[in-house]
């Protein structure tokens, strides 16, 4: 209610009340003891939950303290990806939701896009396929043309790999949303072998 109580607790509309209790300091001196006299209100409707709060006694000192326990429902927030693949396999552009802290090469994996390069060597040992993101064979690297500040910063390994590439992530090591952040982010996918076309 305006001008109620709970407009300067911090307490805001859609939270759910989960518990109240009492502390009450009793004894008095050297000899205090503190007793906690409380109730659990989660999952119960209005008239139950009012009732649950009354039947708590109420403070008798300054020094009582009423704990309220609160659950607040927080929106995950998302990640919009255009996926892009080489002009020469005439696919259309792909567009996934992700949630931000999906791991870019599972997310991609579970929702069936082919991300491994299969005509690339790897970087650690020259051979083919690849390292079961391990982050060692380079081989499920993206290239990111728009919202890259919604990515994971790169690790020491990552960066010193793709050093000549800075545009380039490995999907394996990135997580998207970084930071609980909300965005569009575009990718392209197999990049080198949009280098190669270009270069033909």
């Amino acid at each position: 209610l305006e001008g109620g109580n709970a407009m300067r607790s911090g307490i805001m509309a859609g939270d759910s009340i989960v518990a109240i209790a009492v502390d009450r300091n009793s004894g008095g001196g050297l000899n205090d003891k503190l007793e906690r006299i409380g109730v659990a209100t989660e999952c119960l409707g209005y008239d139950a939950t009012i009732e649950a709060l009354t039947s708590l006694p109420p403070p008798t000192s300054s020094e009582d303290e009423i704990i309220l326990t609160v659950k607040r429902i927080r929106k995950q927030p998302k990640v919009n990806v255009k996926l892009q693949y080489p002009p020469y396999l005439n696919e259309p552009d792909t567009y996934i939701e992700l949630f931000a802290g999906e791991n870019l090469r599972r997310a991609m994996l579970t929702r069936g896009i082919k991300l491994n390069d299969k005509l690339s060597e790897r970087f650690d040992s020259g051979g083919t396929g690849d390292c079961g993101a391990d982050g060692t064979c380079a081989t499920c690297v993206v290239s990111v043309t728009k919202g890259g500040e919604l990515l994971s910063p790169m690790k020491m390994t990552e960066s010193q790999i793709l050093s000549k590439k800075p545009r380039w992530r490995m999907a394996c090591k990135t997580v998207v949303g970084y930071g609980m952040m909300e965005g569009d982010l575009t990718i392209q996918v197999n990049p080198r072998q949009w280098e190669t076309r270009a270069n033909e």
